[in-house]
């Protein structure tokens, strides 16, 4: 219901850095910052769509359906602990590991 955020968040960090660097970055993942903005926000978008259609977001307050239910607070924060979280770690270690390999493969070529 909320596991979108943590992703959301880190995508609005990594437009934020990329845009505010003077000079193109430098280093294997420097270079690939592009990269993971893209793949956060893809997936960012992605899962708000999903929760549209699933109906745990709609178009009036508080957006969230959980909110509006007794003790919603608490399983939106569980939510975004256990999911968004975990989601955002391992989305950013995949990133990762296609720098790395996109790397090794320009430096063969």
């Amino acid at each position: 219901m909320a596991c979108f955020i943590v992703p959301m968040l880190q995508a609005v960090a990594t437009s934020i850095y990329r845009k505010s660097m003077r000079k193109p970055a430098s280093g294997v993942l420097g270079r690939n910052i592009p990269a993971l903005e893209k793949m956060l926000w893809g997936g960012t978008v992605m899962l708000i769509v999903d929760h549209i259609i699933n109906g745990e977001l709609t178009w009036k307050f508080p957006f969230f359906t959980a909110l509006g239910a007794e003790g919603g607070a608490a399983v939106f924060l569980r939510e975004l602990l256990t999911v968004g979280v975990p989601m955002s770690v391992v989305i950013t270690l995949v990133w990762v590991v296609y720098a790395l390999l996109r790397e090794r493969r320009a430096a063969k070529a």
